[in-house]
């Protein structure tokens, strides 16, 4: 299946807002000092896509309780949890000019402690050179999650399990889905969001049924 932007007009995906807001000093000052040691765009693309998913932990794998959701919440906290993640990415590539979104699948949980299905979060980048969007999963890896750079081959940090009721989002969307936004802002502890995690996916995002734009 294709990767599809939610909007035709590229500018959609460049813009700051209250949550990729990479017009706060602290995530220029990370953009700008990854942007200085790489090569070239696409170098800088996997820079900031490992910093995120390397130098940022997942909120449950280091037990953190601090709910952050934009960018730079996420910087200061210094963790946070798939969605959080994600809106950092975007902002890093947005401040130097790369378009990017957010993407979604539904996925269990977890097979053995919480076996329903919620919400993941990861993102949308378009290559301009190549004409083409590509999916980013910086999520973090840890056993059993090895997700990668590629614009040829996609390695995300779960496979879709469709036999299980998962399902694969295609669409890249330039806003934060409002049931994540609500769920990060209207919690206080991870522990409190982990029992309220969005469960569906956009309305938009019907993988069986999309087409090309």
């Amino acid at each position: 299946m294709k990767i599809i932007p939610k909007s035709h007009d590229i500018r959609e995906y460049l813009k700051a807002d209250a949550v990729i807001d990479y017009g706060d000093k602290s995530v220029s000052r990370v953009s700008d000092t990854l942007y200085e040691r790489s090569a070239d765009g696409l170098d800088y693309i996997r820079n900031a896509y490992e910093y995120v998913r390397d130098q940022i932990p997942h909120s449950a794998d280091i037990n953190a309780e601090e709910v952050a959701c934009s960018a730079s919440e996420v910087l200061k906290t210094g963790h946070g949890i798939c969605f959080a993640k994600s809106h950092l990415l975007a902002a890093l590539l947005r401040y130097k000019g790369i378009p990017s979104g957010m993407c979604y699948q539904k996925l269990i949980l977890d097979d053995e402690t919480a076996p329903e299905l919620i919400i993941h979060g990861l993102n949308g980048v378009y290559l301009e050179d190549r004409k083409m969007w590509i999916r980013l999963d910086a999520r973090g890896n840890k056993e059993g999650v090895n997700a990668r750079f590629s614009i040829t081959d996609e390695q995300l940090a779960f496979p879709v399990r469709p036999e299980k009721g998962e399902k694969d989002g295609m669409m890249v969307y330039a806003d934060p889905d409002t049931d994540v936004l609500l769920a990060l802002r209207s919690h206080t502890s991870r522990s409190e969001l982990w029992t309220d995690l969005p469960t569906e996916l956009p309305d938009s995002d019907v993988p069986n049924r999309l087409t090309d734009p």
